[in-house]
């Protein structure tokens, strides 16, 4: 179910703020983990087994590692094998069998979330035993934490630790739901009015052989595509802390205007800013981090970012690109970015765009072969004769809006409009501000009673 669709918006969401808030404090857990697996098990109705056993397993572990004894190292390993057991294989044994030369046709079915509650349920158990954190002794109160639906398919990777006192504590207040609902409304508005049109094309484009690309066309669809993610996943985070603050919680932010950064290792601060900083506290710096020397600082990098590509998808495209990022940065660490420091500012920004733009065609090739070949158009300004349709195929008056707002929308113009700020606000100042909510609400509404096009970027991640 995913929160773009009518049976959530309809049925599912009203149904559970109802019974959430008229619950007693003491069972607004319980409902809450209740109407979470409920959500898991609307499509993935034998795999809420499986989320039901990561809570179990992650409990039991959590309270083994937190007694003091000389095997906690070895109860982590266990607990972290046990968590990865399952990602790799319905996300990578296929994978993993044509490596080795057994060729075999994917029939596995990659449990929705898989990856992003994979990693929760890990950052906990290594938290416990770093002692940054208690174990939950509840395993309503952890299962709440592993399955909490509004983050749950897609992000943002939360922390136990950062969210563990809002789990058995958290204020409810009527400016934290309105906000909540403004945030949602935001973020389904940027999935349905930006990303959705800029997939179409993207999807159309890529779907083309590479011989039916010419340069200006191949370029129309990665940067179509590059927006089109930002604003697919960055609505999903929105959507998720909206609904997260209509029952309480304070989620953070996982985006920060990445376009706007000026070096690639700026824009990793900036972008899926949850995972960046998972990849660095339970990888990198275990891995020695900055403390080692350069040459070691420089494997490690090449490591976190080349598991951070295998992490989003079983391809060597997706293992390029991490690789492809990684080498980056190393560039940069190398002396590249104290020379953009004293280049003019644009200059910076069109190096980031064009360095992040071109790596997006290996997230977004279909695998390796097909990447390359792109790239290639990419690299060409001819129109070969093979080509059948042009601009104006592509572009309809939908899209050249939906373009117009991801360009302003992904600069540093959106803070002023956004929906972040719980700070509260006069009559005056909310009226125009909830009549904008209102118009926005209107179109979505629309939009899903006409459009049948709704994908789901991060489903296969």
């Amino acid at each position: 179910m995913l929160f773009t669709s009518p049976t959530f918006i309809f049925a599912f969401l009203p149904l559970v703020l109802i019974f959430y808030h008229l619950s007693p404090k003491k069972l607004k857990n319980n409902c809450l983990l209740i109407f979470s697996l409920l959500f898991y098990a609307w499509g993935e109705v034998t795999y809420v087994l499986l989320m039901i056993a990561s809570i179990v397993v992650n409990a039991l572990i959590g309270r083994l590692i937190h007694q003091p004894h000389d095997r906690n190292k070895a109860i982590l390993t266990l607990g972290i094998v046990l968590n990865l057991l399952p990602l790799v294989f319905f996300k990578y044994y296929v994978f993993l069998l044509n490596q080795m030369g057994w060729q075999t046709e994917s029939n596995i079915h990659l449990p929705l979330g898989i990856s992003f509650f994979t990693f929760q349920a890990i950052s906990y158990l290594v938290d416990v035993y770093r002692k940054e954190t208690d174990c939950e002794r509840s395993l309503i109160n952890l299962g709440l934490y592993i399955a909490l639906f509004p983050q749950l398919i897609a992000g943002p990777i939360v922390r136990f630790k950062t969210i563990h006192r809002q789990i058995t504590e958290r204020i409810h207040s009527s400016t934290l739901f309105v906000s909540g609902i403004e945030r949602f409304v935001f973020g389904l508005s940027k999935k349905l009015l930006i990303a959705n049109p800029l997939g179409y094309v993207a999807d159309q484009l890529f779907d083309l052989p590479a011989d039916q690309l010419s340069g200006s066309l191949a370029w129309l669809g990665i940067i179509s595509y590059s927006l089109q993610i930002y604003f697919d996943f960055s609505a999903y985070s929105d959507m998720a802390i909206g609904l997260g603050r209509m029952f309480g919680f304070k989620i953070l932010e996982n985006f920060n205007y990445p376009y706007i950064s000026q070096s690639i290792q700026e824009f990793w601060r900036r972008w899926h800013i949850s995972m960046s900083q998972w990849f660095r506290d339970y990888l990198y710096i275990p891995l020695g981090g900055n403390r080692k020397s350069p040459g070691r600082i420089y494997f490690n990098l090449i490591v976190v970012f080349t598991l951070c590509g295998l992490w989003h998808g079983a391809s060597w495209s997706f293992v390029v690109w991490g690789l492809y990022h990684g080498l980056f940065l190393v560039i940069e660490r190398l002396g590249l970015a104290q020379w953009l420091q004293q280049t003019f500012k644009p200059l910076r920004h069109l190096y980031v765009l064009l360095v992040v733009t071109f790596g997006w065609v290996f997230f977004r090739a279909e695998n390796l072969t097909d990447a390359l070949a792109f790239q290639a158009k990419m690299l060409t300004f001819s129109t070969p004769d093979t080509v059948i349709n042009g601009y104006p195929y592509f572009i309809s008056p939908q899209y050249i809006l939906a373009l117009i707002f991801a360009i302003i929308l992904s600069t540093s113009v959106a803070k002023k409009f956004s929906l972040a700020d719980l700070a509260p606000m006069t009559v005056k100042q909310q009226i125009p501000r909830q009549l904008w909510v209102l118009l926005l609400m209107l179109l979505n509404f629309t939009v899903i009673s006409a459009s049948t096009y709704n994908p789901f970027i991060y489903f296969r991640f």
